[in-house]
């Protein structure tokens, strides 16, 4: 019953945070720490994992929890003072999509999760009444599958049209940390919260022995990483491509994000080109780069009806990166492929379907000029 109490109380305070945010889209907040206390750190314990990986204190969920209230008063002492230390994060590598790459793993240590926890609750009450409905990945209610169903509904009503695949190169490694604050510093001025997030993205990686401080980047596995990388994608890409691009655009257009993979889809292919020319600067501008293979222009268009290629019974599929029924066209980022732009995909390879995913029963509609106020 205490369980329960406690965590009524604290979905009460998050609501007051995430009201005052959207009443006061434009506001800078300066006071947001004193909402972290013990019992928000209870929480943001009880919603931690308890199984994951040790970090490089090699203290487990176990051992933590055995004097929960003593350590977690601790925490909350150390944190509001300053005198909290973020230990580096222990780095593994995983294998990445066909095995060629790899993707860093960040694994803080339990007490460090928790911490992030809390904060990344007291941020996302508020970022959420930012965010765009365009942007689906690492938000509560939100999913790839819906996603792709909204993705799915609004080219199916289309019948044709251009989509850019957008496809950020080692993202979560390349954040630059100064600009990162700038876009925090637009919502959040808390010398609190700041500082803790400075000492998190400053904190360093533990890798074979070496330790080592990467000047950009939010190590993968920590639990404020995706909050963070959301943020200040919503900066560089939603907000540019839902409040500027749109407006110099002749014909309607979508934006469609998933994390750091983006869809774009224009009903006018002068609109897509404009666009998909002008990516690389904005992207360059925050410090990204766009990956030369995967980034791409393509054309698609609604099968033939009597075709029964892509559907065994004939249903009208959309085909988003290219099919022999397709006559879908590539044009790679510059300098990145020898394949020429406009070329006709022939080898089916670039195939895919929006809809695999499947129906979650709800659609919403793609990307508005209006934000999303989740609560």
């Amino acid at each position: 019953m205490m369980e329960t109490q406690t965590s009524t109380n604290i979905s009460t305070r998050l609501e007051r945070i995430a009201k005052l945010a959207k009443d006061a889209p434009q506001m800078a907040f300066r006071t947001l720490a004193h909402h972290i206390d013990v019992n928000l750190l209870r929480e943001a314990y009880r919603l931690t994992r308890k199984d994951g990986a040790v970090g490089v204190d090699g203290q487990s969920a176990v051992e933590y929890g055995a004097r929960l209230e003593d350590n977690l008063q601790s925490l909350l002492d150390r944190a509001k003072s300053g005198t909290y230390f973020a230990p580096p994060v222990r780095r593994v590598h995983i294998p990445k999509g066909d095995g060629k790459e790899t993707r860093p793993l960040g694994i803080p240590t339990f007490e460090d999760k928790v911490l992030q926890r809390a904060v990344a609750m007291v941020l996302g009450a508020l970022y959420e009444q930012d965010f765009l409905a365009c942007s689906y990945g690492f938000r509560p209610g939100r999913s790839a599958h819906q996603m792709l169903q909204d993705l799915w509904n609004t080219t199916m009503k289309m019948g044709g049209g251009w989509v850019i695949e957008i496809d950020i190169r080692k993202y979560f490694e390349t954040i630059a940390h100064d600009r990162l604050r700038e876009v925090i510093r637009q919502r959040v001025i808390d010398g609190v919260l700041l500082r803790l997030i400075g000492k998190w993205l400053n904190a360093g990686v533990l890798e074979d022995g070496q330790l080592s401080r990467p000047s950009s980047g939010t190590p993968q596995g920590g639990v404020i990483s995706p909050l963070l990388a959301n943020i200040f994608l919503h900066t560089v890409l939603d907000e540019w491509f839902e409040y500027e691009a749109k407006l110099r655009l002749d014909g309607q257009a979508w934006l469609f994000r998933y994390a750091d993979d983006a869809v774009l889809v224009f009903a006018n292919e002068k609109d897509a080109r404009r666009v998909y020319e002008a990516l690389s600067k904005r992207f360059g501008e925050y410090g990204l780069t766009l990956h030369p293979d995967k980034t791409r222009l393509i054309e698609f268009r609604r099968p033939d009806h009597d075709s029964n290629d892509d559907d065994p019974k004939g249903r009208a599929r959309s085909t988003f990166s290219g099919s022999p029924t397709s006559g879908a066209s590539r044009a790679p980022v510059s300098g990145s492929s020898n394949r020429k732009p406009h070329e006709t995909a022939s080898d089916g390879r670039w195939h895919a379907s929006a809809c695999g995913a499947g129906s979650t029963g709800t659609t919403r509609c793609a990307c508005s000029r209006q934000r999303s106020h989740a609560s």
